[in-house]
């Protein structure tokens, strides 16, 4: 986080009026929120899984007993998937709460954002990962600029053919582009369910598993809402794997970082990231991940 007092003084401002203007427009030109009541079953931990306001927020608890997880019914090859969260309060330490992509299988494509829990008092470290053809090991990991158990933040995926972006409020914090002409697998053929889960992760999710969790505080409520795909192609299995996209496929499909883009995700990395796979020298002592090496280039 260095060398970036006045960026913070400035940069986050400017960037609330843009992401507000932005998020507005989405909204009008989508469908609407989602019902997760409707859209998505609970696998996994069912009875901790409380359905709110009409299905159109979840509550997600972690007990001694089991976490939860939804999965969506649809599955989608690319699109946009917006989610607000409210993480667990106070101590949160062990706990994983996370909004995530994934087609399953050996070969797997996955995106992740998950929250690491702390201990009271300490900021949750968000932890994102990629998986392509069943390779992951691509973590990258952040301090959040906010209280991310104040109120609701929205996450994003974009997922196109083009990169993988995702997004807080709005703000880039991370882009895989597709580099499969040098030899990276991007995800382009398996479609994915969208999931939300709660789990204890003690052995690894707080300062490497140095702490534990403390069941004296459970349970452990993490809060979804407003869940949104109206920019997404749904996996038609009856037709023969064929995708309908909303809107046909329209800008989402096409988008790239531009110029406001690059630089919002350079203010991200220069002050909040904690941590970088492409620039771990211990982990790689002999030579960087491919899609490390590759200049990421501003187109």
């Amino acid at each position: 986080m260095r060398g970036g007092a006045s960026l913070r003084l400035r940069w986050p401002a400017a960037l609330v009026a843009v992401v507000a203007a932005a998020v507005t427009a989405a909204v009008a030109a989508g469908h609407g929120y989602h019902n997760f009541h409707r859209d998505f079953d609970a696998v996994w931990g069912k009875g901790n899984a409380r359905f709110r306001d009409g299905g159109r927020m979840v509550e997600l608890t972690l007990d001694e007993q089991t976490g939860a997880r939804l999965q969506s019914k649809e599955r989608f090859l690319f699109g946009r998937f917006d989610l607000e969260i409210k993480l667990v309060r106070g101590e949160s330490a062990g706990t994983i709460t996370s909004f995530y992509i994934c087609s399953g299988g050996a070969r797997h494509d996955e995106v992740d954002f998950e929250f690491l829990g702390n201990v009271s008092g300490e900021p949750y470290l968000l932890h994102t990962n990629i998986f392509s053809d069943g390779k992951g090991e691509r973590e990258q990991q952040f301090v959040l600029w906010f209280d991310p158990t104040a109120d609701f933040h929205t996450y994003s995926i974009l997922w196109n053919p083009h990169n993988i972006i995702l997004y807080i409020d709005g703000t880039p914090i991370r882009v895989f582009k597709n580099n499969e002409a040098y030899g990276v697998p991007f995800p382009t053929r398996q479609p994915v369910h969208v999931f939300a889960s709660i789990w204890n992760a003690e052995e690894w999710a707080t300062q490497g598993g140095r702490v534990k969790t403390d069941w004296s505080r459970a349970p452990f409520v993490a809060t979804y809402r407003r869940y949104n795909v109206s920019n997404a192609c749904v996996w038609d299995a009856a037709g023969a794997g064929a995708s309908r996209c909303a809107g046909g496929g329209g800008g989402w499909m096409r988008r790239r970082m531009d110029w406001w883009s690059w630089m919002t995700l350079n203010w991200v990395r220069m002050n909040y990231m904690a941590y970088d796979y492409c620039a771990d020298r211990k982990r790689f002592p002999h030579r960087f991940p491919a899609e490390c090496i590759i200049p990421i280039g501003r187109t």
